[in-house]
Formats: structure tokens, sequence, C-alpha cells
């Protein structure tokens, strides 16, 4: 997918599920829908609290694996090979343990609930995304 695919109605739709999906865990249960945290504890946690985070990561494969069937278009292949796909997915979640969180638990659910900390941490995290691209980019030759 690129820049020139990009439709209104699919992000209206597609943030719209993500901020009813929050606040569904934030309002029925009272938990942040952060993924790495809920990824991240789901061995650690009180067996009683298990359910719920394998629910919601299940929900998380089945949408996206929905999606992919309902416009398999929208969902594009890696430009890059598995290994850096997978060196990519081990600094991600490297990151999300040093800033004690990811996007989507600062970004869509810290923010909405007025957390400075999450301000600067969502921040944090565009500006060294921003600086990824750009630098990957002049190394790699513009790809």
């Amino acid at each position: 997918m690129t820049v020139v695919d990009y439709t209104l109605w699919k992000s209206v739709i597609g943030g719209g599920l993500i901020g009813l999906g929050a606040s569904v865990l934030l309002v029925g249960i009272g938990r942040v829908a952060g993924i790495s945290g809920i990824a991240g504890s789901l061995m650690t946690s009180k067996a009683g609290d298990r359910p719920w985070r394998v629910l919601f990561l299940v929900g998380l494969v089945a949408a996206g694996y929905a999606f992919g069937r309902f416009d398999p278009g929208a969902v594009g292949t890696s430009p890059r090979s598995l290994l850096w796909v997978i060196v990519a997915g081990l600094l991600v979640g490297l990151g999300t343990r040093l800033g004690s969180g990811c996007t989507s638990g600062h970004g869509i659910c810290g923010i909405s609930r007025m957390s400075p900390r999450s301000l600067v941490a969502t921040l944090t995290f565009m500006a060294a995304g921003a600086a990824t691209v750009a630098i990957t980019r002049w190394v790699g030759g513009g790809s």
C-alpha cells in the first residue's frame, strides 16, 4: 500500500474501530488497550486475568485476517526480507519495554486520558520513526 492508495473511509472506519475497541476495554473492564502490555503480561498475569488478554489478541489477529480476505489489495507485502522484518520487530519490542508502553497504549489510550507522559512518549515514537525512515532511505538509496 502506498500513500496514493489512501482512502478516507478506510481511515475513518479503522480509527473508529480502534477507538471503540479501546473504549470498550477501558469502560468494560477498566483496562488500557496497550498491545505490548497485554501481550507482554499474558504469561505473567494471574490466571483470571488471562482470558481477556487472549481474546483481545485473538481478535486482533482475526480482524487482520478478515480484512485481508475482504480487501486483499489493502494488505501489502514487506519490501524487506524476513530477516529485516524480524530484526525490526525485536527492536520495536525492545523500544516498548524501554518506553514503558507502545503506540496504542500511549498514543491512543494515554493521550485520550490527557497523560503528559504519554504525550512525550508518543512524540518520541513519532520522531524516532521519522528519523528511522529518513536514515534508511538515505542509506538505502530512497526505497
